[in-house]
This record gives C-alpha cells, structure tokens and sequence, in this order.
C-alpha cells in the first residue's frame, strides 16, 4: 500500500484547522458508538499521523501543546482533588500508591527479564512503565461530577508516590547510564527534589494569595496560573525529574487557592479540555506505530504481555486496597480505571530508555521495545477508558435515587441582595459559593429601585447583569429582578416569597452618620419580616483566599428550627473553599453539630472547641488572621438559644473584628408552626 513519505498538510492555517475539527467531531461521532473520547482522539492521532496516511506531521506545535497538554493532566487531577478527603483517606492513599507500584513492578521484572528475555537495566526501566500511570481518564470523572468522590480522592492521592518512585526508577537509570554516570548521586538528586518540594509548598501558596488579592482580572489570574504551573516543572526538570511532577505538586499547592466552584477553576478547566489535553491525546496517537506491530508477532508478544501485567497488577491492587477500605465494587473499579492508564511516564521512559546508548553501541530500549511502549499506551488508556466510563456511570445511577430523596427533603433556593456596587463581585462569589450542587437549587439575585430614577435603576440593572455574567462563568443559572419598591425590605421579602427562599444574603451596610445602628434599618427591619435565614456578609478579603472558618454557636443551638439547615449550608461553603473549619460552643451543641456533620454527604474537615466566654469575643478574635472568616450564629427572640449576649453581638464586632471578614447567620423561622 503506497503511503506518502512527507506531509500532505504543511500550511500552519489548514493545520489548526484539521487539528479543531478532530477536536470538535471525533467525540461527537464515537459517543454514538459509546466509544471513550479519548481513545478515539489517539486513534485519531494514528490515523493522521505519521504512520497513518500522514496527513500531518507530529512538528514542534504537537510537541509544545502536548507538553502542555500532560502538564494540564496532571495539574488537573491534583487541583481538582478534595485535599479533605485525600487526608482521611491518607493511609489508603499511602497503601494503595506503594501497593500499585510495586506489585507491578515486581510482576513485571520477573516477565521483562526472563520472559521477554530483556537485559537487567531494560528490565528494570521497562516494570518502571508498569508501575507508574498517567490520570488520563480524570476529564472523564470530572465531566461525571465524581471529582470529589473518596475513590477518585485515594486514586489520585495514591498517584502522587507512584509517580514519584516512577520518576526517581527513571533518574537513576539516566544518572547511571549517562556519559558522566560515574557522578551520579542519588542522594544528590532526592535532595534537590526535595528543595524544589518544600520550595514549591512554602512560597507559593504565599504568592499565589499575594496575587490573587491583588489582580481580580480573569485573564491575569489565568496565565499567572500557567507560569506557576510551568515554573514548578521546569524546577522539577532542574531537579533531574520529569516536568509531570512538577505540575502536578503546583495543582497541590493551588488547591485551597482555587476554589472548585469559581470563575477561575472554570477557565482552567475549560481551556484544557478544548485545546491542551487533545493536541496531546492526538500527538500519543501519531507516535503510535501499527505497521511496526503487525510486521512480526515479537512485538505483537511483547505488546500484549505489556498490556496484560500492566493492567492486572493496577486492578490487582485496586481490588486489594478497595476491600481493605471496605470500598463497594463499583468503587473499586473506579480506583482501577483512573490508575490503569500509561501516557506521561510510560512516554518519557521509552523515549529516554531509547536515547541512553550503552558501550556497545546499542539502544537501553530499542526499538521493538518502544514499539511494544506505544501499544502499551494504547491499549491501557482503551482499558481505562472503559472501565473510568462505565465505573462513573454506574456510580452516578446508584447515587440517583439518595440525591433525589435529599432532594424532596430540602429545598435550596438563594437569594441574594444587591445595592451596593462595589459589592457585586463578592457577594456573588459567597452566593456562588453557599449554593449547593443539587440540581434544583436556585440562585436569585435581587436589587430593589426606590425612585423612578432612570440612572439608578440604569446602574443597578448593570449590577444584576454583571452578577448573572459571573455565575454564568461558572455553568450556573442565576435570575435576577430589578425591583421598584417603595421600601427596600418589602421588595425583598416579596422576592424571596415569589422564588420560595430558604436563604437571604445580604451585605453589611455603610454607615452614613455616627448615630446609625451597627446593622442599620434595612438589615433590622429584615430581620424582623423574613422568615427564612438570614445571612449577613461583611467581606474584606477576596472569599478564594479564605483558609479557615470560625463558627460561633449558642448555647441550646441544637433546638432551633434553622439548626440542620445552617450546618448544611456552612459545610457547603467550607467543601467549596477547600477551608478548615473551627467551631465553637457548649459541649452537647458541639456535639450535636459533629453527629449531623459526620453523617452528611459533605463532610468538613472540623475541629470542636467548647466556649461560653460569648460576653467577650477577645480571645477568640486574636486567634483570627486575614485569610479567615469568623461565622456567628445568632438567634431571633424567642427561640431557645436566644441569650442576653446576643444582643451586644454588634458591639463586640465592631470592637473586635473591624479588620476581619466575617458573617452573621439568622436561622429560619419554622413556617410550619
């Protein structure tokens, strides 16, 4: 069959156009045939490529975007993890990362050395390719909404000590077959990784929080995310390990930094998917050589012997791990599908195995061996793609029916009060924020116009549409009225009677004169016509920067109607800011609280402390820093944690907290009473 030896596309401008339109109908045409996408982007590749019928050329473009593409990989899958989760799942992260790597690693030595009949150092390199593994199918379990699920956590978690003892397998073998070898230290090169480790962990949350304060421009806060991303691996490159792991301790270090429901997150997100992550799926599939496979059954052996222990000792230790952890099959199939994939490390030992030349003139890895590498890339992420795929679908289906009760049980619906304008970035970012990720829930954002001024209703309309932009960003539908009322409360309550609120959110008001009330009349009289609970929000640095909430509870909070629906929505807020909590109050509400916090489907990470000293916030106030939010509950008259000390609340927040953000939380009236 005659098959062109130069390019048939050359033109830069029909490059990017072929290159888009694999992008665009490759997944729309292969879901018909409940074919994985990325599978079909590598097949795609292939056929396209070189080795196909070299329509394009894997030129430097494929290489950039594709270095980018496995940087935004890696980068992903820690940044999108819950760090809350990876921690109370550490010790199964820990087992299941050395477990995952050296049982293939064993398996795999004992079949390269005396199998396949590969020299010790190639056997060696070769179970190295076994044992680590690329999360390439992570796009697939964040377009199921599983990125958070314990299983995805301790698979990723576990990704971490994987790679890495991957990675260090691949510097020593590059250390001592190198033409300097002889000075090869090992200790020399876990040191500087460390250094770039404890580096990386200590400045850059620093700066990254630095800058995040200071520049709110979605653009800037982008690329300064990519230079981040791109400084850590070129660190880690320093350092003599591969870029890949660099990226993904970035998304580490950034994960309280980018909250997992913000504007931020979703052009990261949005830009991988679209461009990035498939130049790279499609320049793997131009490395991929069929016609070398089927030239001769050696390769065809060594390939299926690849593909067979890879993915046993993966699933292997899955299916070990998952039963100790008590994991239900589904999950432990999730585990199994996100750790069987090769890509990065696979690559980047084939192609540096192929590059070290031994005395004898020989390749470390020749070429049936990186042949054989490529298939091996192939058939794990066909394997991983089905069984991420089919192991999400069935997750979600079996969460279907508890999400729907959960649904019947509660209503969200958020209304969010906005006058101010300086105030319409943050207070649809807490709103973005306190809303849950139930498919019902509804997010409203109000503004009340009290004259028939065309300029002031011009500029509040301008507000709202700002704000609706905002959520928009995100995937999420937000309603908004431009109300024209002639009291500010009234439109309000009407408002949020019309949507069937279960929450208000509103700003803290500018005192205007020394003799105004610390909440002022609108917040008061709200106070006393709303039913529903009532939030009161004083913002002082951007909510993303926030690392630790403070919630104050009153005694006998446990007996208010509002008690379930406020710690439900505070675990919220502290799961989508990735931040700690620390809560405070008498022993039996504390323990209350931690019974409906365990139990729930969010689960904050918490620390209990008992108080009572609420006649003077001092000390709690001095255990505050900027990047924290102090949250107090309050109680309306009548209900049984309403005290006396309530009342001088104000008092102390302006004596105490005036340089702090902080909230204060009105629980709900029990309508049905």
């Amino acid at each position: 069959m005659f098959l062109p030896t130069e390019p048939l596309v050359t033109n830069p401008t029909w490059i990017v156009l072929i290159v888009l339109g694999l992008i665009l109908f490759t997944p729309m045409v292969l879901e018909r045939l409940k074919i994985p996408s990325i599978v079909g982007l590598i097949v795609a590749g292939m056929l396209v490529g070189p080795h196909g019928v070299y329509l394009l050329s894997r030129d430097a473009s494929f290489e950039i975007f594709g270095k980018v593409g496995i940087y935004y990989i890696m980068f992903l899958a820690s940044l999108g993890m819950n760090l809350t989760d990876v921690q109370r799942y550490r010790w199964g992260a820990l087992a299941f990362g050395t477990i995952s790597f050296a049982l293939p690693m064993g398996l795999g030595f004992l079949v390269n050395r005396w199998g396949l009949g590969l020299s010790l150092p190639a056997a060696i390199l070769v179970a190295a390719m076994y044992s680590g593994h690329t999360l390439l199918t992570y796009p697939l379990v964040m377009r199921w909404g599983l990125a958070r699920h314990r299983s995805v956590g301790m698979a990723v978690g576990g990704t971490i000590l994987t790679n890495v003892l991957t990675l260090v397998v691949l510097a020593v073998a590059v250390g001592m077959y190198k033409p300097d070898g002889g000075e090869f230290n090992i200790w020399y090169l876990l040191g500087r990784v460390v250094l770039v480790t404890v580096g990386l962990f200590l400045a850059m949350p620093w700066v990254a929080r630095w800058f995040f304060r200071r520049f709110d421009e979605g653009v800037v806060q982008y690329v300064f995310v990519l230079v981040l991303v791109f400084l850590g691996a070129g660190l880690m490159e320093w350092a003599g390990m591969e870029g890949i792991l660099g990226a993904f301790l970035v998304g580490l270090v950034l994960n309280r930094e980018i909250p997992a429901v913000g504007p931020l997150m979703q052009r990261i997100v949005f830009v991988g998917n679209a461009l990035f992550i498939p130049y790279f799926l499609i320049g793997v599939g131009m490395i991929i050589n069929l016609h070398t496979l089927l030239s001769g059954w050696n390769i065809a052996a060594m390939a299926l012997a690849m593909i067979l222990i890879g993915t046993a000792g993966k699933l292997l230790a899955a299916q070990l791990v998952g039963r100790a952890l008590q994991f239900s099959a589904i999950e432990r199939s999730m585990v199994g599908g996100l750790s069987t994939a090769r890509a990065a490390s696979a690559l980047a030992i084939a192609m540096v195995g192929y590059e070290i030349i031994l005395p004898d003139g020989s390749h470390l890895l020749n070429e049936d061996v990186v042949g054989a590498a490529m298939m091996l890339i192939l058939g794990s992420c066909i394997i991983a793609s089905a069984l991420t795929e089919r192991a999400a679908r069935r997750l979600m289906l079996s969460g279907a029916t508890l999400s729907a009760s959960a649904e019947r049980e509660e209503k969200d619906s958020l209304v969010v009060a906005l006058a101010n304008p300086r105030m319409v970035i943050p207070m649809t970012n807490m709103a973005l924020m306190l809303r849950s990720a139930s498919a019902t829930s509804q997010l409203t954002a109000v503004s009340v116009v009290l004259s028939d001024d065309t300029e002031e209703r011009a500029t509040a309309q301008q507000g709202l549409d700002y704000a609706a932009k905002m959520a928009a960003t995100v995937g999420v539908r937000m309603q908004t009225h431009c109300r024209r009322s002639v009291n500010a409360v009234t439109g309000i309550v009407h408002t949020a009677g019309e949507h069937e609120a279960t929450d208000i959110l509103i700003g803290l008001h500018q005192k205007k004169s020394i003799s105004a009330t610390f909440f002022g009349k609108f917040a008061t009289d709200l106070f006393d016509a709303a039913s529903q609970q009532i939030m009161v929000y004083r913002p002082l640095v951007p909510i993303h920067s926030l690392r630790r909430m403070h919630i104050v509870v009153p005694r006998r909070g446990e007996y208010d109607p509002g008690f379930r629906h406020w710690a439900a929505r505070l675990a919220t807020l502290s799961v989508q800011l990735s931040c700690r909590i620390s809560a405070y109050g008498a022993p039996e509400t504390m323990q209350a609280l931690r019974q409906i916090w365990e139990s729930s489907k969010q689960k904050p990470e918490v620390e209990y402390h008992d108080f009572t000293s609420w006649d003077d916030l001092l000390p709690l106030a001095s255990r505050l820093r900027s990047d924290h939010l102090a949250v107090f509950i309050s109680a309306r008259r009548g209900m049984p944690s309403h005290h006396r000390y309530l009342d001088q609340l104000p008092m102390q927040l302006e004596r105490y907290f005036s340089m702090r953000s902080w909230m204060i939380v009105l629980p709900r009236i029990d309508v049905r009473q």
